[in-house]
């Protein structure tokens, strides 16, 4: 690997840095989080004091301002261990990001200085009960009353609701659709907001998800991300950045169920000899192998033309984001067939990644909504 398709040494580094921490901090541990669902905060906020809670949030607000190439670097070795701690991380960050990108000056020095180091850990909120996909389509209202905003309405799948500090939530504030939405920052404790029970999750169970319900909760004004009406804006804006994290977290749990995979079929015996020698099971190395190089491939180009603020970096976000979580999902599929029974069994980690992987399809996008986005940009040409 030469030239512009290798890592620099400072990328290098960050990516050991990452690995270091996640095989000794989340690996040994991440089985047990999710068949316990416990949620692993301290661990999380231990990834603040290596600079992960502000990963690509700028040096003046006390960030590390890396790029998104650097992000998904981080993102992929930490989805090594577990993949719901890592997208979890890269939640938080999408929030602190909007706060320091889009914020005025007081909300950045209310909020930032906690989040930053993680001593704060954030949600970001946009979907709802009825809005998915037509994420536009939210109806949580916030009228204005003198100096605060009353909320009422809720807020579906909410990483982190009911455990974090501080919560990103975009809501109504007008009639348009995409125009009338506005970005505020809700901290916990502020009456009028409840959460809903955690919900039972088919995966992702180190990662508590619950709605988030505002009853007559008000909020000050001055809490305000940016301009009435500007939030949708904001929303689609940390969506790019979201989709590569949550790619990466893919190709870093195929990753490890691949390496798991070839150490298996070496160790694992069949009609007198390691199941290894067979070409069947080469060649399904083989695929697995280059699927996840592949995707790799456009992810880490797709990080560069989002942090360049390429024309085309919602395309390609969209596209590495489709490609690697489907890759993803295929090459743990095929792990847990080269495992044979052992692999659906938990003291294996295979049938865990299997479920975390699932959702990654679904989430930041679907992967039908990214093949929307892609060939809308194409016919726009």
């Amino acid at each position: 690997m030469t030239g512009q398709f290798q890592l620099t040494d400072d990328q290098l580094a960050i990516q050991e840095m990452a690995q270091r921490f996640t095989a000794d901090n989340i690996t040994p541990f991440a089985g047990e989080w999710d068949e316990k669902s416990h949620f692993p905060r301290d661990v999380i906020q231990q990834t603040g004091e290596l600079g992960f809670g502000a990963i690509y949030v700028s040096e003046e607000s006390g960030g590390i301002a890396l790029g998104r190439l650097e992000a998904a670097l981080i993102m992929e070795a930490m989805a090594y261990g577990c993949p719901a701690t890592s997208a979890y991380v890269s939640i938080h960050n999408m929030a602190t990001w909007m706060i320091d990108r889009f914020g005025g000056e007081e909300v950045k020095a209310r909020f930032l200085p906690k989040l930053v180091t993680m001593e704060h850990i954030a949600s970001y909120a946009l979907t709802e009960p009825g809005s998915g996909s037509d994420a536009a389509g939210l109806k949580t209202t916030a009228v204005l009353d003198g100096d605060h905003y009353v909320l009422n309405g809720t807020k579906q799948f909410i990483s982190g609701s009911g455990f974090n500090d501080i919560y990103v939530v975009m809501v109504r504030t007008g009639e348009h659709k995409s125009k009338g939405i506005s970005c505020l920052v809700i901290e916990k404790d502020t009456p009028g907001l409840s959460f809903g029970k955690p919900e039972k999750k088919l995966g992702w169970n180190a990662s508590p998800t619950a709605q988030l319900i505002f009853e007559d909760c008000r909020v000050p004004v001055a809490n305000r991300v940016g301009a009435e009406g500007e939030g949708f804006s904001f929303a689609m804006a940390g969506l790019d950045g979201g989709r590569l994290n949550i790619g990466a977290c893919s190709l870093g749990g195929a990753q490890r169920c691949l390496d798991e995979a070839v150490k298996y079929t070496k160790e694992r015996q069949q009609f007198g000899q390691p199941i290894a020698d067979f070409q069947n099971t080469q060649f399904m190395l083989a695929d697995m192998a280059t699927e996840l190089e592949a995707a790799r491939a456009l992810l880490y180009l797709a990080a560069c033309k989002v942090t360049e603020n390429a024309p085309d970096k919602s395309r390609f976000s969209a596209m590495a984001k489709r490609l690697a979580t489907d890759s993803g999902s295929n090459v743990v599929n095929n792990a847990l067939q080269l495992f044979g029974g052992y692999g659906y069994l938990r003291e294996y980690p295979i049938e865990r990644f299997w479920r975390d992987l699932r959702v990654h399809s679904i989430l930041e996008g679907t992967n039908q909504v990214m093949r929307m986005i892609v060939g809308r940009d194409l016919l726009r040409q």
